[in-house]
């Protein structure tokens, strides 16, 4: 995706807010959004391909807990299978190894103007998308919320994120502020970014540092912070990254993925990153997405990145291929 300039917002003609909204994998993110969405009023759906999980939220319906308030709310989910009609927006959060098994079950909930949404862990999910899907229907962007399941219903949260969000060509459309107004309302923080592209890197430099030293160590992320060891491992993994994003000619910024990492170490202190939690549960992680994904970088452009190397090899030690008919979200 290649950032181009874009005329006055104002000059741009209004597009039509999405109305109905699934969000696709019911794991923590994914509840976490949708409950979100639907909090603020709009027509959300959720779809997995878990028939218990699908079950649980139905019977239950969510429960989100956050540092301000704890929401009991009623959101419909269902299998893909089960769903005929499309919705005008399809926000893509299962695993990054799942996306095209997700897209390729949800292609007849695509109407003549739906756009697709990703902003998953790791880096390929668009493009993978667009195999499938028309690349003008795909936005593409970066959260750096923290959710955590508690439950097959319930899911927590703590301290804050945003949603940054932008067109696949890199071209400023309407849809784009459109979505992102709607995030906006859901206490989402979204905002329409022309450079998400170097802020999907600082997000992967960010996960690649703090996943696999969460999912090698078995220690929270404030316990990871507490220790010198940990904040010296996760810096250097970080610095590596964004030195791989800056040599592919992207702004990357090192000093804005330093604050990530320690607004995370002060304000997530509890959280179990998502490859910590996938290696708890048995399931596999997304490491061939993140720290897989920088090492194929980066030796394409000939650049050395040992420690996250050396991690993504221990974090294959340990991963665990999916069981069959395993169904893994974010």
């Amino acid at each position: 995706m290649t950032s181009q300039p874009h005329p006055d917002t104002a000059e741009q003609p209004e597009a039509m807010a999405p109305e109905r909204i699934a969000v696709i994998g019911a794991g923590a993110l994914g509840s976490f959004v949708g409950a979100r969405l639907a909090h603020a009023g709009y027509a959300t759906t959720l779809i997995d391909n878990d028939p218990a999980r699908v079950n649980a939220i139905n019977d239950a319906g969510l429960r989100l807990e956050s540092d301000q308030v704890t929401l009991e709310i009623t959101v419909p989910a269902s299998l893909a299978s089960d769903l005929t009609q499309p919705f005008d927006l399809l926000i893509i959060l299962t695993k990054a190894a799942h996306t095209e098994t997700a897209i390729a079950s949800c292609r007849h909930l695509l109407g003549p103007a739906t756009h697709l949404l990703t902003f998953q862990n790791g880096l390929g999910n668009a493009a993978l998308l667009a195999r499938y899907v028309d690349p003008d229907r795909i936005v593409v962007g970066m959260t750096n919320w923290a959710a955590d399941s508690v439950g097959p219903a319930h899911v927590r949260s703590v301290g804050q994120g945003e949603i940054r969000i932008w067109h696949m060509s890199g071209r400023d459309e309407p849809a784009v502020r459109a979505i992102a107004d709607v995030l906006n309302r859901a206490a989402l923080r979204g905002t329409a970014d022309p450079n998400v592209e170097a802020a999907i890197w600082e997000k992967v430099a960010f996960n690649a540092a703090m996943n696999s030293v969460a999912a090698m160590t078995g220690l929270t992320v404030g316990e990871i912070g507490d220790d010198a060891n940990g904040r010296s491992l996760a810096g250097t993994v970080a610095n590596e990254v964004v030195g791989v994003a800056r040599a592919k000619g992207l702004g990357a910024d090192q000093q804005k993925v330093a604050a990530m990492l320690e607004y995370a170490f002060q304000s997530h202190r509890s959280h179990r990153p998502s490859m910590l939690q996938d290696i708890l549960a048995g399931r596999r992680t997304e490491i061939e997405a993140i720290n897989g994904a920088v090492v194929a970088e980066a030796k394409q452009l000939g650049r050395s990145v040992p420690v996250t190397e050396t991690l993504l090899k221990l974090v294959r030690m340990r991963d665990r291929p999916a069981p069959k008919n395993s169904n893994e979200q974010a």
